[in-house]
């Protein structure tokens, strides 16, 4: 029986940032941070999720707020390219300028909870995914860019400022401009992830806690306009890396 995934494609575009060496060898770099998604070589992690959670919604208008290796908006452009490949989306399939939307990051790039590696215009990310980048911080975005041009986003993944003020408010902007059905997804939501994660002493001047997700997570169980989801594989296998955390928000059905 042959995987219904293409490992090859998982290994060399989605998990790895591949190149060329001097003999022609090819040399895999593994993307920045997928180890928070659960992700190896071969194993999307959590990526999966997002990449059935955009294919079963048709999402066309993808948003990442924040993204330290580009591993979640490469999961965006792959699944959109893959619904014109199904024939769901038809028309023009080119990246970001053709009729199967588009992939956006927001990004301060500032460097706090971590370093970009994809800004550079021939980076691994955006010569092969071309997203579209803004680079500036999410508020800012959100008034200047998404409600001028009055965007609506079908599909939204929250990683950028962890902390809990910065979490809410990024959810509490963006969750006003989402589609009729648009999904939206907020990573590092594990607290018991959180709380256990050793950091290594010279790291420890850097280290930024991430447990504001999980903190303002808590607070959206009881929201009245949201269903909540929380899913979560931290130590289903021990011997494994597994996801720091992922939950899903739909918005309630309404009573007719």
């Amino acid at each position: 029986m042959e995987s219904l995934i293409n490992l090859n494609r998982v290994n060399e575009f989605i998990t790895n940032n591949t190149h060329l060496d001097e003999n022609g060898n090819k040399i895999h770099t593994p993307v920045n941070y997928r180890w928070s998604h659960g992700a190896t070589d071969l194993h999307l992690g959590d990526g999966l999720m997002i990449y059935s959670f955009i294919q079963f919604i048709r999402a066309k208008v993808c948003v990442c707020i924040g993204s330290g290796g580009g591993f979640i908006p490469r999961i965006m452009t792959q699944a959109r390219y893959d619904l014109w490949e199904q024939k769901i989306f038809e028309g023009n399939p080119q990246n970001e300028w053709g009729d199967t939307g588009t992939t956006i990051i927001v990004d301060a790039v500032n460097g706090v909870g971590g370093n970009t590696d994809w800004t550079e215009e021939n980076s691994f990310l955006r010569y092969n995914f071309q997203p579209q980048i803004i680079l500036e911080t999410s508020e800012k975005v959100f008034y200047d860019y998404f409600v001028r041009q009055d965007i609506k986003i079908d599909y939204l993944h929250i990683d950028g400022d962890h902390s809990y003020e910065g979490v809410k408010k990024d959810f509490e902007l963006y969750s006003t401009i989402m589609s009729e059905n648009g999904l939206i997804t907020i990573h590092d939501t594990d607290k018991n992830y959180h709380n256990t994660l050793v950091v290594a002493e010279g790291a420890k001047k850097d280290f930024v806690p991430f447990e504001g997700p999980a903190k303002f997570v808590n607070e959206l169980k009881n929201n009245s306009e949201w269903d909540l989801v929380n899913l979560k594989n931290f130590r289903n296998f021990t011997s494994k890396v597994t996801s720091t955390g992922i939950v899903l928000l739909g918005r309630k059905i309404k009573n007719e």
